[in-house]
């Protein structure tokens, strides 16, 4: 240490205060400071380029997923479509009288005619079959002759191509314009034979082009793939129906190669069909969708290289500013520098050993006083981060826990009850052997939360068990009579509509009170509507609670409003939308009765999505 000392001194024993300051300050702190400032140059750009990079994939993953949920939608309209039994069954048969002719015609355009409006982009949509015996309407029902369709492709060569195609569901774009996509869908007979195709035109605007219109600012390119790796939508629509090649899921290009050769194409193999994605330095970010089609977003990477040098230049500029300022102002600030580094150092060894519960007060405006600020906010931030995903590691453990719960309670309850069962059997109890089977129904479709959808026969069985059970426990108290029409019986509703407002007769109409006292449930197919009812000639219900309640402005005791009211109409609303509806008449101590319509539909209806 003395021998340094000695030789510091020795060597700036000739040099003035003003030159002895300068070269302490380049041994002492410039050339550390430019260290330092390499390492974290180096630091900054790639953490920058790592945000980057995962800011764009996640764009990317949400317009896959976007794409994704679109073509589901449209495959499903397809499907659907294809695969009506009721259609394939007309499409099959042979016709020699001309009103059957009328009344197929008639089912296929009440029938899809509706159901082809239920997607926006459509353009077209028709259904194509080869039965001779069946005419063509011009609407919905077609043959396949010699002229165009409205996709600028000749009818008969696309009937013939897609019929030769190994494909069930078939994308393809149109050839005279690319900006319209196509969706074919083979009908299949039961024994296997083709009777015919769904034919969907769509507008390309309509379906993608919200999704690629200018993406990433107008720094890339996305590309929607199928599964022959042949562009079917692009955010470059002169690259529609060319074939890409497909890389990993995220791949940095950085193929500097030279322009190709004369005579041979952009890809090097000389098929100009093939877009060529690796003559540039670029960024690849590939996402596959469940169907086997790829979104692949290419990006460029100036804009990455710009803001790198950007950052690089700002950061050397200012460390060269502050390193020039710091000459004049070292004699009096750098003790205060040096130890508010070290204060900051000490603070972030801190948060380093998992203390977040840190902050470094700031001693001025300078450029470390809004490092300190900075730090301060990092180290909310991260105790926050730190605490919320605690929280959520202990909420995921909690609903593990419930839904695992949620699966052993049923079984424990069909366990236990046929456990009582076989006991009666032994006692030869033939009474409770019938209020556990009337349990075990109940249950059996209460407890199942794997449906929300059910026939109407077996929401009318789950009613009767529970009405047998309520008869033991009132026997010979009520009378129920039922007004069933068999024609709607295979037909779907929400689950547990009717037993909750059977419920409601005994809890609030005080059912059991009265003499003589009636419940009434009527279940008719009224046209395309089905109509429920349930009557009761219990106590009634105000004036004043009917208008609360239809206000949705009523509140029972505990939560809710008491009659279950709010959780039907929500029910009937997510399946059934403004098709659906809920009503409640009576009169005060004499009856009531609750009235519930909805579509009759033979396929199981589906969740809406809120508009």
């Amino acid at each position: 240490m003395r021998l340094l000392e000695k030789t510091i001194i020795g060597f700036t024993r000739k040099m003035n205060l003003r030159s002895k300051i300068l070269v302490l300050y380049g041994l002492i702190l410039l050339l550390p400071t430019l260290a330092l400032g390499s390492g974290a140059v180096y630091l900054v750009i790639r953490s920058f380029t790592q945000s980057f990079l995962a800011t764009e994939d996640q764009a990317v993953t949400q317009t896959a997923q976007n794409v994704d949920f679109s073509k589901q939608s449209y495959d499903l309209l397809a499907i659907r479509t294809a695969t009506d039994g009721e259609l394939i069954a007309r499409l099959g048969r042979e016709y020699d009288d001309e009103s059957e002719v009328v009344d197929t015609v008639n089912y296929v355009d009440r029938t899809f005619l509706i159901t082809s409006k239920y997607l926006p982009g459509i353009a077209d949509f028709r259904i194509y079959h080869t039965n001779d015996t069946l005419v063509q309407d011009g609407q919905l029902l077609w043959r396949p002759e010699a002229h165009r369709l409205v996709a600028g492709m000749d009818e008969s060569a696309w009937f013939k191509a897609a019929t030769d195609s190994d494909q069930t569901l078939l994308w393809s774009n149109a050839p005279d314009n690319p900006k319209q996509n196509v969706i074919t869908r083979k009908i299949i007979s039961p024994n296997g034979s083709l009777l015919g195709l769904v034919y969907i035109l769509l507008n390309y605007d309509a379906v993608f082009g919200e999704m690629l219109d200018h993406p990433f600012n107008g720094r890339g390119s996305l590309y929607i793939v199928d599964d022959e790796q042949r562009i079917l939508a692009a955010s470059n629509p002169s690259s529609i129906g060319k074939r890409i090649l497909v890389k990993d899921e995220l791949a940095l290009e950085q193929n500097e190669s030279s322009p190709p050769a004369s005579g041979e194409s952009a890809t090097g193999s000389g098929d100009d069909d093939v877009l060529d994605l690796t003559q540039n330095k670029e960024l690849q970010i590939v996402k596959p969708l469940s169907s086997g089609w790829h979104v692949v977003a290419v990006i460029h990477m100036k804009y990455l290289d710009r803001q790198n040098r950007l950052i690089l230049l700002l950061i050397v500029g200012i460390t060269g500013f502050f390193l020039l300022l710091s000459v004049s102002l070292m004699l009096t600030i750098v003790k205060n520098i040096v130890w508010r580094i070290h204060k900051l150092g000490t603070r972030m060894s801190d948060v380093a050993s998992g203390e977040f519960e840190v902050a470094v007060r700031s001693q001025g405006k300078d450029e470390l006083g809004e490092l300190e600020n900075v730090f301060n906010s990092m180290t909310e931030r991260l105790g926050k981060l730190v605490e919320d995903i605690t929280k959520a590691g202990m909420l995921e453990k909690e609903q593990a826990f419930k839904a695992l719960q949620a699966q052993i309670n049923p079984h424990f309850i069909y366990n236990s009850l046929g456990l009582l069962r076989w006991r009666a059997l032994d006692a030869q109890d033939d009474e409770q052997i019938r209020i556990i089977d009337a349990l075990t129904t109940f249950y059996r479709l209460t407890l199942n939360n794997q449906i929300n959808v059910i026939r109407i026969r077996d929401e009318l069985e789950h009613v009767k068990a529970y009405l047998e059970i309520c008869q033991f426990r009132y026997p010979d108290r009520v009378r129920v009579e039922w007004e069933v029409d068999d024609a709607a019986l295979d037909f779907y509703t929400i689950k547990t509509v009717l037993q909750p407002i059977v419920e409601n007769c005994y809890q609030h109409g005080a059912i059991t009170r009265r003499k003589g006292s009636l419940i009434r449930i009527s279940v008719f197919k009224e046209e395309e509507r089905i109509r429920m009812s349930v009557y009761d000639n219990g106590q009634g219900i105000s004036r004043e609670l009917l208008r609360s309640m239809e206000q949705g402005t009523y509140v029972g005791k505990g939560t809710g409003n008491g009659f279950g009211v709010s959780n039907i109409k929500d029910r009937l609303a997510l399946y059934f939308g403004d098709e659906a509806s809920f009503a409640v008449d009576s009169e005060a101590g004499e009856w009531t009765r609750v009235t519930i319509e909805f579509p009759a539909s033979f396929a199981e209806p589906a969740m809406r999505r809120e508009r």
